[in-house]
């Protein structure tokens, strides 16, 4: 009898490990795909990173790098690793939020993304929500081995949109809006700029 609730307690722990390995596997894939994505839109179409871009780069970046060594170096501890790279994904989603609000707000005008799905902020504010997603999700299900999970996840959440603040408020500063039109044959929208008020 007791052998079998051993059992039953073993499969009940391992059931949520295992849930948290996958939402970690899956967040490793995008913050991959999200890194080839970005790095895909200069090397293959010849776009001009802005500065948020570049915050976005790198934090996706920072995220694929913590979850593959983490991946390499314990897999048993997805979730953690998932927790650790946390605050960078929220600081990319935070800082591609506020890249997407100043396209709709009329601010800046950003070339189209990969397949001309949105333009490039956009497209990366919707990989960064579902990575983090898939990161908060993978730290939930392995809370039992994180004495307090959630402040921690609350703490890392806190962190991440300091970073973003902190990248957003020492960001170079717009340059003026356009005199007259841009001239498409020598200043094609090949990266984010003010766009001309006629």
């Amino acid at each position: 009898m007791s052998t079998s609730l051993g059992g039953s307690t073993s499969a009940s722990q391992q059931q949520p490990r295992s849930a948290a390995n996958s939402w970690a596997w899956l967040a490793l894939a995008l913050a991959a795909v999200g890194t080839l994505g970005s790095l895909a839109l200069s090397l293959a179409l010849g776009l001009r990173a802005c500065p948020l871009c570049f915050y976005q780069r790198s934090f996706v970046m920072g995220v694929f790098a913590v979850l593959a060594i983490g991946v390499i170096a314990d897999r048993g501890r997805a979730s953690l690793h998932s927790l650790l790279a946390l605050p960078l994904a929220v600081a990319g989603l935070a800082i591609a939020l506020f890249h997407t609000y100043l396209v709709l707000s009329g601010a800046l005008e950003c070339p189209p993304g990969l397949l001309a799905l949105g333009t490039a902020p956009v497209q990366s504010a919707a990989m960064f929500a579902v990575l983090t997603l898939a990161m908060v999700l993978a730290a939930w299900f392995g809370r039992d081995q994180a004495s307090h999970p959630g402040a921690a996840g609350l703490a890392a959440m806190a962190l991440g949109l300091v970073l973003a603040y902190a990248c957003i408020a020492s960001a170079p500063p717009l340059p003026p809006a356009p005199a007259a039109p841009y001239d498409p044959a020598k200043q094609p929208l090949d990266t984010c700029r003010p766009p001309y008020r006629g």
